[in-house]
């Protein structure tokens, strides 16, 4: 059987406040607009006549104790309780921290990042080994390996990648061309465009700018599919069933990364070569036949090589950036896109870094 209440009233008799009823949520209607409304304040509120009180009941009698200081009477003892843990948690709250001292605050931000900074690059080198590992369990299994799997992410990273980072090496190649000539012709050598189109696409930005889109496109790409892999508990389950998510997911990446940046290096670095000799052959009146011949003449077989070699570095960080951001997700799908932005982050900065000490060690060895 259902026990129904009336609904909340009260009446007021000189100074005190006679409540009736159930001060419940449900049953309340205009009360609390009515008392808003008193002409005068009250100094007692009777709580013997009300059947059944909530927290919103409770909260309504503790305002009036609160703001007219009235006293409460006729309260039953769990109405007196719950009025109690309602006034209880009746406090101000900081919603912001206070900002201490400005410099305090950048050092704090200072020493985060470089926390952030050590443990992501000890997890990377840890990374690292957990997929040296997995290649030589593979090349002691061959079996294990993925071949349609890695088949499939050299059509990711490379094949789908020819048009973008095409048409981008043959605008900074033309750009190239135009900017150095614009330079060169206050001293009447124009010709030495040809100089600096090949060798600087050849040592730097052929590679360089490759590693970055591929960053962008394959990097970013590998975080999100591992994560949300991660996140859908796909990965565990490889596990369950006796899979290693490091040899099936990882590995094939890597692979694919490693084998087809330099490839795709090349490419570059041939279409900026087009982009450049064409703004030569239009806008300089030095047509493909001497640009041709010039590149022969002044670029090294030294500079291809830098190229051709930093390629697979950039591919292995760029791919273990990626897997190793997408296996850190956890918790929700927001995790995702933090996860992939940081891949990118990383990749685009670590390839920089390398870039300046690849410079650096091939300057020393003579390879100028």
């Amino acid at each position: 059987m259902t026990t129904t209440h009336a609904a909340a009233d009260f009446t007021q008799e000189d100074r005190t406040l006679r409540f009736t009823g159930g001060w419940t949520l449900a049953q309340l209607g205009d009360v609390p607009t009515r008392l808003e409304r008193l002409d005068t304040s009250p100094d007692t509120v009777d709580l013997s006549g009300v059947d059944r009180m909530d927290t919103v009941g409770a909260w309504i009698v503790h305002r009036l104790k609160r703001d007219h200081d009235v006293k409460i009477e006729g309260a039953s003892d769990k109405a007196e309780e719950l009025i109690e843990k309602v006034g209880a948690v009746d406090k101000p709250f900081q919603i912001k921290p206070d900002d201490g001292p400005s410099f305090r605050r950048v050092l704090e931000h200072i020493g985060d990042a470089t926390s952030i900074a050590g443990h992501t690059l000890i997890g990377l080198v840890d990374f690292f080994g957990a997929t040296l590992i997995a290649a030589w369990n593979v090349i002691l299994n061959p079996k294990r390996f993925r071949g349609n799997a890695t088949i499939k992410q050299f059509e990711v990273v490379g094949v789908d990648a020819l048009a973008i980072i095409g048409l981008m090496s043959f605008l900074i190649g033309i750009v190239i061309a135009q900017q150095g000539a614009i330079q060169l012709r206050q001293f009447g050598a124009e010709v030495y465009t040809i100089n600096l189109v090949g060798r600087l696409t050849w040592r730097e930005l052929g590679v360089l700018m490759t590693a970055i889109m591929v960053a962008g496109r394959s990097g970013s790409a590998f975080a999100a599919q591992i994560g949300s892999m991660k996140l859908a508990e796909e990965v565990d389950a490889m596990r369950t069933i006796g899979l290693a998510p490091m040899e099936a997911l990882v590995l094939p990446r890597v692979i694919a990364a490693v084998l087809m940046m330099p490839c795709l290096a090349f490419y570059a670095a041939m279409m900026a070569m087009i982009g450049g000799g064409l703004f030569s052959w239009l806008s300089l009146n030095l047509p493909p036949v001497t640009f041709v011949a010039r590149i022969r003449e002044v670029v090294p077989m030294t500079d291809v090589y830098q190229g051709l070699i930093k390629a697979p570095v950039f591919g292995l960080i760029i791919a273990m950036a990626g897997c190793f951001q997408g296996m850190q997700v956890e918790g929700n799908a927001e995790a995702v896109g933090l996860r992939t932005t940081s891949a990118v982050v990383q990749s685009i900065f670590l390839v920089i870094v390398l870039d300046a000490f690849f410079a650096v060690f091939f300057a020393a060895i003579g390879w100028i």
